[in-house]
């Protein structure tokens, strides 16, 4: 693709960026045939091909519009269209630029500014989200069906093992995941202390950041980030062997760090040295002795998983799980165009309800279409978001592994 990007722009860091990006397109359309909101809406515009034109006018000095807004807004950032892509497009790094220039140029209405706002400021904040989730769990039971299948019951983590094991790791704890489904991380810490590993949470580590680099807050997105890697440090300097991710999408954007955080001076060296540490459980698992974690599962009981986009996309992490799921004694159903995005994409779910909803019925019908007995995945967002609408159990699919241990 030829560019002839506008003088604000071209020299800048973003402006280089962007244009050895979009140099990179040879504009074959392959991407428009695995994107879930083009397949829903069959505008051009409403797929990557056409997302990159928009941002590439900006670039090179076109009026910026709320029309490029909105099109630029109803992408999941699911990354189907970078598994596709036989050029190796990075199109969510343009995106980012992108969105990132259009929210400088065009003023959102006030309702969804306050949306956004709102967002930043209770979900990466467990202190600020748990209370309020505690709440709706209180009068769940005198909610009408359509709004109590939005709130997931209680539950309550079990014990985690103590450490004794040399080999150490850290987990990140997360902001909505301790609340939503605080056994996740015990489940993984119990796991892992069967492979010789102690696992411990590091006290001021937090939100990975991602919701707020998702809601125009890409300066909170960076402190967050910053706050993690000063958390993780000392642990890292005392021989940490790996920062394991349980939430697929947490892993995505922590495995971005180093880019992230490229052109601070304070945080680069170190945030490439966390990015290089990250690792999804799965990627733990997958190269440890799996015998020790065969499960006591009774015959032929069916799972069906739900790969997340930051999974087998973002993390091109795709089938890692099921092998060991396998491994571990369970019976694998076939889920149906399993490559699309669940709708949930982070806080796509709140901003952009319909498409949304369309998503997750679809991707109901395809998880529940081999009668499964239980629905695991990979990332706390899908996990909330497939309950909302699953008539089967939905659970972090370590915890299945955990169970029988």
């Amino acid at each position: 693709m030829q560019t002839a990007l506008a003088a604000l722009i071209r020299d800048t860091p973003q402006g280089r960026e962007a244009d050895a990006v979009l140099r990179t397109c040879v504009h074959c359309g392959f991407c428009n045939a695995t994107c879930p909101t083009y397949q829903l809406l069959g505008d051009e515009l409403d797929g990557p091909r056409g997302r990159i034109y928009l941002i590439k006018q900006m670039l090179e000095g076109s009026p910026v519009t709320k029309h490029t807004q909105l099109h630029l807004d109803r992408c999941l950032t699911c990354r189907n269209c970078e598994t596709t892509c036989p050029s190796g497009v990075q199109y969510h790094r343009l995106l980012d630029i992108g969105r990132e220039l259009v929210d400088q140029k065009v003023t959102r209405p006030w309702t969804d500014r306050f949306r956004r706002w709102a967002l930043r400021h209770i979900v990466p904040y467990p202190a600020r989200f748990t209370p309020l989730l505690r709440l709706g769990q209180f009068f769940r039971p005198l909610m009408p069906p359509p709004l109590k299948r939005k709130i997931p019951p209680t539950r309550r983590a079990l014990a985690w093992p103590e450490a004794r094991h040399s080999r150490r790791m850290l987990v990140l704890e997360g902001c909505v995941q301790p609340a939503l489904a605080p056994d996740i991380n015990a489940a993984t810490a119990r796991v892992l202390d069967k492979l010789g590993v102690s696992l411990a949470a590091a006290p001021g580590a937090g939100c990975c950041g991602a919701a707020s680099h998702h809601t125009s807050g890409i300066e909170d997105g960076l402190n967050f980030a910053r706050r993690n890697i000063d958390a993780w440090w000392p642990h890292i300097e005392t021989g940490c062997e790996a920062i394991v991710m349980t939430a697929s999408g947490c892993g995505t954007h922590v495995k971005d760090y180093g880019r992230l955080l490229k052109n601070d001076p304070r945080y680069s060296e170190k945030a490439r040295r966390v990015s290089g540490l990250t690792r999804d459980i799965s990627e733990i698992l997958a190269q440890a002795d799996t015998s020790k974690l065969r499960t006591v599962v009774k015959r032929g009981y069916k799972v069906a998983f739900q790969s997340p986009c930051s999974l087998q996309h973002g993390q091109q992490l795709n089938g890692v799980v099921e092998k060991i799921l396998r491994e571990t004694g369970f019976t694998l159903t076939s889920v149906p165009d399993a490559h699309l995005c669940c709708g949930s994409a982070g806080t796509y779910s709140i901003l952009q309800r319909d498409l949304s909803q369309q998503l997750l019925k679809n991707k109901i019908n395809a998880l529940q279409s081999g009668a499964p007995e239980i629905i695991a995945t990979a990332n706390i967002g899908c996990l909330a978001h497939l309950q909302s609408a699953s008539t089967v159990p939905v659970r972090h699919w370590v915890e299945l592994v955990a169970d029988g241990i």
